[in-house]
């Protein structure tokens, strides 16, 4: 019997001797303490740009965007904004020839593919194009957009989600995202230290709990919380997060479980080769029967905003006329999100010019109507995906990583692999197992080495990391693509024509059916893991994983390695 199941036995003889339990208030029932109800657990999906919260009784969650506004404390300091889209190093001189190099690599991609009627796509002529989008002028539909900024005139301390978004640039007020690329947002700059952090955390997510739930903070102790972390994680971040829940907001208990496992819960699969593509960052993961196999797994340094970002740069040469788009800031960011959502594609077959308008409503502006002339350019975006190198040329990746002569992912990865096992072996592996395991590591990261991995490429490699062929052959029938990098129209078919060509040939002749699921029980993408979050709360086995007040507040992070569902 271990301490903590010791400790455990003796709080339940009190209870039976007849020591007091909590009073619960009338309007909870005691039956929601010990088994808990669903309505009783709250679901967290932090993602890099979406908070996604509910309770697991909820048939959707609400998505509010995870950033927030926090007012200076001091009169005169300087103004501070995590950027959104923007990247360093995009306006080098060297980068404009680097993109082009990067184009001619996708173009290649596009025309290698004929269409589904066998004949060969059509180049659209770029100057045509772009000679009629220049002389393009917006047309005024209203002298009033309707959108206002936030008013901000009572000057509470922090505003969040929507609000924070609409923070008028001029008021004194910090832009924080706590989240970037996967993991926590910390940096030199005003507010990226870790109890910083931390706070904005509790600040965003108490507030979401209160407004949106309408769970009173009081009482949140009659709680408990479910949280879905990446699948490479940070063991002190996790450590820090659950001890915000249980001690800083107050739940009385907490699971944490990671996004991919998640993925297969919410999708109904008991295994998967899982593909999440977000706004910040792309994480592949082998899930075989609710185990997460941690040598398959990546996490890459791009998603959805680096396709935003190369939408524009592409839009740019095609002369787009919103001539004073911005790609620093939040309005304009929001304008070319909300344009690649609308226009990007991955369908082969849609192929040469067309017309098509967009509006723009700002804040303190007239309502304008602009009309637009595209031709392979949401194609080209939504494709750089796949082509590695050209995403990063289109992106700024070198300038970024401090790699000039290579994307950096690879060097990211390995690092992330190396501090992933670093951990595990923190976390008290036993000694016999412990040479084998870092020697697949090294093999794992030796073979990155010299590669630049696109989606497609990524997918390809977390499955030939599978143990065995008879669990490759498993993850070749099932790879589930989710969150909301990737909801382009033809995404399914292009992905799995990019699987089918370059998998091994040996699988060719064994792998009957290659099978790319992107809309699981025709649901959202987006909310696939925080679905499978509500489930885990439902499971029946689901009891013993839970983490208590009392207990963590006794034994901090051994409750982990006791009580986590995956090896910590």
């Amino acid at each position: 019997m271990t301490q903590v199941e010791a400790e455990n036995g003796k709080e339940r003889e009190k209870e039976q001797r007849g020591v007091k339990r909590p009073i619960v208030p009338a309007a909870i029932p005691e039956s929601v303490l010990e088994p808990i109800q669903s309505n009783f657990i709250v679901v967290i999906h932090a993602g890099s740009s979406t908070l996604r919260i509910g309770r697991a009784a909820d048939t959707l969650p609400v998505g509010i965007p995870h950033v927030i506004a926090r007012r200076h404390k001091k009169q005169g300091q300087p103004r501070y904004e995590d950027p959104w889209l923007h990247r360093d190093g995009l306006s080098k001189p060297e980068s404009n020839e680097q993109r082009l190099n990067g184009l001619k690599m996708v173009d290649q991609a596009i025309w290698s593919k004929k269409m589904s009627n066998g004949a060969r796509r059509i180049p659209a002529p770029p100057d045509q194009v772009r000679a009629y989008n220049k002389q393009m002028r917006p047309a005024v539909l209203d002298a009033n957009s309707g959108v206002k900024w936030t008013d901000t005139s009572l000057q509470p301390e922090f505003l969040v989600g929507e609000e924070a978004l609409y923070v008028k640039p001029t008021d004194c007020y910090n832009i924080h995202w706590p989240v970037r690329r996967g993991q926590f947002n910390l940096h030199t700059g005003p507010g990226g230290s870790l109890s910083a952090l931390l706070a904005d955390l509790e600040a965003i997510w108490t507030l979401a709990i209160q407004k949106y739930l309408e769970i009173p903070r009081k009482d949140l102790k009659y709680y408990r919380c479910i949280l879905l972390i990446p699948d490479i994680y940070n063991r002190q971040h996790v450590k820090e997060l659950v001890n915000l829940l249980l001690n800083n907001i107050g739940f009385s208990g907490v699971i944490v479980q990671q996004e991919s496992i998640c993925a297969t819960f919410g999708s109904g699969l008991s295994s998967a080769c899982v593909v999440d593509v977000g706004e910040q960052k792309t994480s592949v993961c082998c899930v075989e029967d609710g185990v997460s196999h941690r040598n398959t797994r990546l996490r890459l340094a791009y998603g959805g905003a680096d396709v935003t970002r190369c939408y524009y740069w592409l839009m740019q040469r095609s002369g787009f006329p919103y001539r004073e788009c911005q790609v620093f800031s939040r309005m304009d960011s929001l304008l070319l999100q909300q344009l690649k959502e609308t226009f990007c594609h991955l369908d082969q077959d849609i192929s040469g010019i067309q017309d098509h308008e967009f509006k723009i409503r700002h804040p303190d502006s007239p309502a304008l109507l602009y009309q637009l002339r595209l031709g392979d350019e949401k194609l080209q975006a939504a494709k750089a995906i796949a082509e590695r190198k050209a995403l990063a040329k289109y992106a700024g990746f070198e300038a970024e990583l401090g790699a000039p002569n290579c994307d950096g992912v690879e060097k990211s990865h390995e690092l992330e692999l190396a501090s992933s096992q670093h951990d595990c072996v923190l976390a008290g592996n036993d000694s016999e197992d412990l040479p084998a395991a870092l020697m697949a590591r090294k093999t794992t990261v030796s073979q990155f080495e010299g590669k630049a991995l696109g989606l497609d490429k990524s997918i390809l490699h977390s499955i030939d990391c599978c143990g065995s062929d008879e669990t490759k052959k498993k993850m070749y029938s099932s790879i589930l693509v989710v969150g909301g990098g990737l909801m382009f129209q033809g995404a399914q078919e292009f992905l799995q024509h990019r699987i089918l060509n370059k998998m091994p040939p040996s699988f060719r002749r064994i792998v009957e059916n290659v099978e790319v699921i992107t809309r699981p029980k025709d649901m959202d993408a987006r909310l696939i893991a925080w679905k499978g979050g509500a489930v885990l709360a439902c499971l029946d086995t689901t009891q013993e994983l839970w983490i208590h007040q009392r207990e963590w507040q006794r034994f901090g992070v051994r409750m982990l390695r006791e009580r986590a569902p995956f090896v910590w």
